[in-house]
């Protein structure tokens, strides 16, 4: 074997074991010519294929969902992720995964399981607030975080000339599977998705326990200790990715020329792991679908 192929082979590895692929249970392969909730023409199919930009993504919507006290409360009382980041990372992609990605039956047996677990996903917040994740405008937020986030991601490492007929239609798309879990009223457009980023931010607010999740994502374990430096260039890349006024209310300061050492760096390291992975989601259900040999 020749050693570029055994490079290219170890970094899939490692790439794949922090993806949802490594938990199984989905097939992603079959059965065959199912083309699952959105099928490989679709504008979902395109942003969530890219590994890259979706990881960079991911770490910009976990931080920015955070920012809303009732999914912070939800998150820190129901999960382990403070002991288990890259376990939280790899049900999270999954789910994400598996819903753009997976045989229908597949995807409704996922949004399903969801819909599930949050019935027992329930309290109050630190000012005492209750909190339900089933709630339908919790939904709508946390959809809305990732959705934006992933996007922003795909605009900024992938394809910044996706026109924006294309990213409304994105939105559009995605939209069912929030739908599908509970949640009402959801913004379908990029105008919608602005307008409600702004309407929503009166809510939103940075307590010690916002801070521990920087903290946490800041010195999230890698797959390898080869791995460490791009894990920690894909945590501040999607730390970058930020709007703005999120990053002010984290009280995060990126100078410019660490901003475009960040996206050089993120750019550069993307090629990589396009080159390398071979057998993702995305690949796995082109071939189902008959788009690959």
């Amino acid at each position: 074997m020749a050693l570029a192929d055994v490079v290219r082979n170890k970094i899939e590895r490692q790439v794949l074991s922090i993806s949802g692929l490594a938990l199984g249970g989905i097939d992603f392969e079959q059965p065959l010519g199912d083309v699952g909730l959105f099928g490989p023409d679709s504008v979902v199919w395109r942003v969530h294929g890219d590994f890259s930009s979706m990881l960079c993504g991911g770490v910009s919507a976990l931080l920015l969902q955070m920012l809303h006290p009732l999914a912070l409360a939800g998150v820190w009382d129901h999960s382990n992720f403070r002991q288990d980041m890259l376990g939280r990372l790899r049900r999270t992609s999954q789910f994400v995964s598996g819903t753009t990605f997976a045989s229908l039956a597949d995807a409704e047996k996922l949004i399903e399981r969801v819909k599930s677990i949050h019935l027992n996903v329930t309290g109050q917040d630190a000012r005492g607030q209750p909190y339900a994740a089933s709630d339908p405008e919790l939904l709508v937020w946390v959809h809305v975080a990732e959705s934006y986030s992933f996007l922003q991601s795909y605009l900024r490492y992938r394809n910044p000339s996706l026109s924006l007929a294309e990213q409304d239609q994105y939105y559009l798309e995605v939209a069912r599977v929030v739908e599908g879990l509970g949640g009402e009223n959801v913004p379908t457009n990029v105008q919608q998705i602005n307008a409600y980023l702004e309407n929503i931010r009166p809510l939103l607010r940075c307590d010690e326990r916002t801070l521990e999740v920087v903290r946490l994502l800041k010195n999230a374990p890698a797959p390898s200790k080869i791995a460490v430096p791009v894990g920690k260039l894909m945590v501040w890349a999607g730390i970058e990715l930020l709007p703005q006024w999120a990053q002010d209310q984290l009280g995060i300061k990126i100078s410019p020329l660490t901003r475009k050492g960040i996206e050089f760096s993120m750019h550069r390291v993307a090629k990589v792991l396009r080159w390398a992975v071979r057998n993702g989601s995305w690949s796995r259900a082109m071939r189902r679908v008959g788009r690959l040999p």
